[in-house]
């Protein structure tokens, strides 16, 4: 360890997080609450399984379209903790018969919102996956319903509670970097060209009508279920809303502006090639290549991203630089946090990531957090106001990448002023017998 690091660790209070042991919050009531997973994948089951282990949770019932997996979780389930979970395609009726306390919304993003808002209504605590809404309509309705039901959702923009992630906004707040006036988040790598999946019937047990709900129903395809949806603008918002999302959280969580004034955003598919959508087959459709930009009132983020190009020719390969007068500050992932400075005479300060494995992504302290706020009534780390607001902004580049140019905001009222065009598709029209919510 160098000199320059073990001063600042002294020096800074939260830091011991992320060198000891990783925290666990544990609520202290004890008390046990009924609970609902809807979303009974792996990512689903990966924060069941971290409620089982708190052991504070009797687990009522699995929610999911595709009964295979499903069936494959409640043997899991039962396994664990010896719970039998009833196990139901509709949320609907789930929510009715079990009345669960706390339900888990781990599905693919343009089903965050119903289920979330109905088990709010109905009376329960939310954990729900980011990024909050498939739309900003969804995104702010869901927040004006958790107000209005007084529950508490916490959402799972894990890297809010990270131990090196918490050290790194403190040193990054206490002004050692200077005045920054630019933050760069970026990703890369992850695939190549793209040849056309074919389209099939789906598997045994799955209702793919139900699957695809509100959204356009499209033929299934194995590139969308598992896994893939994230690809497929119809059912999520691309590389932008799902990294894009963790990283601008914490550009918001580190300056005191709660949105921007203008976004812009560009890109394409010029390495998977232009979508394909037809009877016989079909292929991705989000963006390969992307970047956008955020103006605030004192500082420019911009975002960055390729499906392809795995970058191994700059320091760090993905994260958030923030640039300042002092120096330059990179936020990572498995790589902690490093500090550049400006004046070459002085050290650089690195802090190693200490991440519960084998996933890295600290779901324990999250979900200790959620039933501690559940049992005291303060907020939880990703309370949904902040997620919203940091949900809001992959929302926006999306929007403009959709219309080819840049879109101003009025973050207060939540429209595009004299925009009718982009006003539109801060919401869309749903499906079928599905309505759009309201509050």
């Amino acid at each position: 360890m160098n000199l320059v690091r073990r001063e600042f660790l002294k020096s800074t209070a939260t830091t011991a997080i992320s060198l000891g042991a990783i925290p666990i919050l544990r609520a202290k009531s004890g008390r046990v609450y009924k609970t609902a997973l809807v979303g009974s994948g792996w990512w689903g089951m990966n924060i069941l399984r971290e409620a089982i282990a708190a052991k504070q949770c009797k687990v009522v019932a699995l929610c999911d379209v595709h009964e295979h997996p499903m069936e494959v979780s409640a043997e899991e389930v039962t396994e664990l903790n010896g719970d039998k979970p009833r196990k139901y395609k509709d949320y609907r009726e789930m929510l009715a018969k079990e009345k669960p306390e706390i339900v888990i919304v781990a599905t693919p993003d343009h089903w965050h919102a119903l289920p979330a808002i109905a088990a709010l209504k109905a009376g329960a605590h939310v954990f729900l996956e980011k990024p909050t809404g498939h739309t900003i309509v969804e995104s702010r309705v869901m927040t004006n319903v958790a107000k209005a039901a007084d529950r508490v959702v916490q959402v799972g923009l894990h890297r809010r509670v990270g131990p090196h992630h918490i050290s790194g906004m403190e040193f990054l707040k206490s002004g050692k970097v200077g005045d920054i006036g630019m933050v760069r988040m970026f990703v890369a790598g992850g695939g190549g060209p793209e040849t056309p999946a074919k389209n099939q019937e789906p598997p045994e047990g799955m209702d793919w009508d139900f699957y695809c709900g509100p959204a356009p129903l499209r033929p299934f395809c194995s590139r969308i279920h598992p896994g893939g949806w994230r690809n497929f603008l119809d059912y999520a918002n691309g590389t932008l809303g799902d990294w894009g999302v963790h990283w601008l959280d914490q550009l918001l969580w580190w300056t005191d502006e709660k949105f921007p004034k203008y976004i812009y955003s560009t890109g394409g598919r010029p390495v998977r090639g232009e979508p394909v959508l037809n009877k016989k087959v079909q292929t991705t459709d989000a963006p390969d290549t992307q970047s956008a930009t955020w103006e605030f009132e004192n500082f420019t983020a911009t975002w960055e991203h390729r499906k392809y190009a795995r970058n191994n020719s700059e320091k760090h390969g993905v994260g958030a630089y923030f640039y300042g007068t002092k120096g330059v500050f990179h936020m990572g992932w498995r790589d902690g946090w490093t500090f550049h400075p400006a004046n070459t005479r002085d050290k650089e300060i690195h802090v190693d990531a200490q991440l519960q494995q084998p996933d890295g992504h600290n779901m324990q302290i999250l979900w200790g957090d959620f039933l501690k706020a559940i049992e005291t009534g303060k907020q939880p780390a990703c309370d949904i106001e902040s997620s919203h607001r940091s949900s809001v902004l992959p929302l926006l580049g999306m929007i403009s990448y959709k219309l080819g140019r840049g879109i101003r905001w009025d973050g207060i009222k939540e429209q595009v002023p004299g925009d009718t065009e982009a006003n539109k598709l801060l919401k869309r029209e749903y499906r079928g017998e599905w309505e759009y919510p309201v509050a």
